[in-house]
């Protein structure tokens, strides 16, 4: 396998070479994987720098990777019962490998811009190829995978000759390989803490680039369906965080003073192209709290300003939609489509909001609720259509201009649609559980409702908290497959966080029991 890497212009392996092959796997015991030139071997081919892939694939078609890694045997071939993942486990290995290859391709650097650059940083890449072939080797066996996994890496590293470091490296990998991901989608990475928390993890430098390119082609080989722009830039986005974090210094973290000018003066250098005044942006930003420059951008604050600047009361409520650019163009595509709603706040704007994107079969990926001193809302909603794909169309975009702004004037609140639920849905139980954070963040309660995905969910959701009373200040959605992962940052009506645990059980049972009923 090693030579066909060398020479690519090699035409393949004879049939009946491939026979003998696996007529004689039975040699491959554990002589033969203590053989020091049998693992010098197999480490030459994850360093050579082409045909990997190719060469991995016909180890795993001819039994080869099976039986020289007993471990891998378990996955060959192994299915996973869900939607989230459309391949078995070691298509899914090899997929990974494939994508963390492609970084390193000058051919492909347009697909992933930042991967690629952040590949080409990385000082050995034979270690992150080891990664990813052991990141889901654990898989079928009991336990956390991720935990068994890197014993399996600790054990390959140690008997490969691996040094102390880069046995540790693939391991750490191994272990955390899920970490990114996680905090990307399921927490506030507009918040400085949860940057250090992260960064503390990472360590340092090293350790998030090879995060980073792992975490990526991992949820790529997963399912090509779930992966779309939303998810390329938080990605890109916590991958830009952290790096600037690690730049500090663990030690001098960046508090919310220093992100908030940085926000302030990327924004005014934004305005200063257009036609509003000093005192105008003044105006605007004087009746907004620190919560707003957190949690946005600023190109979102230049827009967001430039648009409300002494708009009238008898214009409200203003609906924007537009495209905005991924800091990084991590995807290819870079951009997400960004719904603006500036209107009189109101108790249930955000179940109307959502309730008009569900009507139009749209997808909401990430809310921030915001209103500033005046009673104004800033609120802005990431939104996809319902495939995952971005939304383009001009025609499109004037479409939940009109459905939005109808929702917030009509006198009779929108109702959340009836979910048609998918064939392939139907098939699975997953039953509505419902977490509070116990320690509430920043003065707000943390609500994680995990349950079955179906279309305008969420839109179901917002209504069932509104009924309860609560306000919504911020909402992270995912989904996995077949089930729908959301966390809320939630306070009573009067600002309080919710830490009554009596409150909570009644706030969680009605939650479950109407989303229970949707089925």
């Amino acid at each position: 396998f090693l030579v066909l890497q060398q020479n690519p212009k090699a035409r393949g392996i004879r049939a009946s070479t491939i026979r003998s092959i696996r007529e004689h796997l039975y040699l491959i015991d554990n002589n033969f994987r203590a053989d020091l030139r049998c693992r010098a071997l197999f480490m030459d081919i994850f360093r050579e720098p082409q045909g990997l892939t190719r060469a991995l694939r016909r180890m795993n078609r001819y039994g080869i990777l099976a039986a020289y890694l007993p471990a891998f045997e378990n996955i060959v071939g192994r299915m996973q019962y869900d939607l989230f993942h459309a391949y078995t486990v070691d298509q899914h290995t090899l997929f990974l490998i494939r994508n963390l290859r492609r970084f390193s391709v000058p051919g492909h650097a347009g697909e992933f811009p930042l991967a690629s650059r952040v590949h080409s940083l990385i000082p050995k890449p034979d270690l992150l190829y080891l990664a990813g072939l052991f990141h889901d080797i654990a898989k079928g066996r009991g336990g956390d995978h991720s935990v068994l996994g890197e014993q399996d890496a600790l054990q390959f590293g140690r008997s490969h000759g691996l040094s102390r470091y880069d046995t540790a490296l693939i391991a750490w990998l191994v272990r955390n390989h899920l970490q990114m991901s996680a905090t990307a989608q399921r927490k506030d990475i507009s918040d400085p803490d949860v940057i250090h928390t992260f960064a503390e993890q990472v360590g340092d430098q090293t350790h998030l680039d090879y995060l980073y390119l792992l975490t990526v082609a991992d949820l790529r080989a997963t399912n090509p369906k779930l992966w779309n722009s939303w998810k390329a830039s938080l990605l890109a986005d916590l991958y830009d965080a952290t790096t600037r974090a690690l730049r500090r210094g663990l030690a001098n973290p960046i508090n919310k003073e220093i992100r908030i000018r940085e926000a302030r003066e990327e924004a005014m250098t934004r305005l200063d192209a257009t036609p509003i005044d000093n005192q105008q942006i003044a105006r605007v930003w004087t009746e907004l709290d620190d919560d707003y420059f957190l949690q946005h951008t600023g190109e979102e604050i230049a827009w967001h300003t430039e648009a409300v600047a002494d708009i009238p009361e008898a214009l409200l409520p203003m609906i924007l939609v537009r495209r905005i650019e991924a800091s990084n163009n991590a995807s290819g595509k870079g951009r997400t489509t960004t719904l603006f709603v500036h209107a009189a706040d109101m108790p249930g704007l955000f179940a109307r909001i959502t309730a008009a994107v569900a009507t139009l079969g749209l997808n909401t990926v990430d809310a921030r609720i915001l209103s500033n001193h005046l009673g104004r809302t800033f609120n802005s909603f990431a939104i996809l259509e319902q495939d995952g794909s971005d939304i383009d169309d001009a025609g499109r975009l004037e479409e939940i201009r009109v459905a939005v702004h109808n929702a917030i004037i009509d006198p009779e609140p929108l109702a959340p649609p009836l979910p048609r639920v998918p064939r392939q849905l139907k098939a699975f139980n997953t039953p509505t559980r419902v977490h509070f954070d116990q320690a509430p963040r920043q003065g707000r309660t943390v609500l994680e409702v995990i349950c079955a995905d179906r279309p305008g969910l969420l839109a179901h959701i917002a209504s069932a908290l509104h009924a309860c009373g609560l306000e919504v200040f911020k909402a992270k959605i995912a989904t996995v497959g077949e089930r729908a992962e959301d966390v809320f940052f939630l306070t009573d009506t009067t600002g309080k966080p919710i830490d009554d645990p009596d409150v909570q059980a009644g706030i969680a049972h009605k939650l479950q029991t109407g989303l229970d009923e949707l089925r």
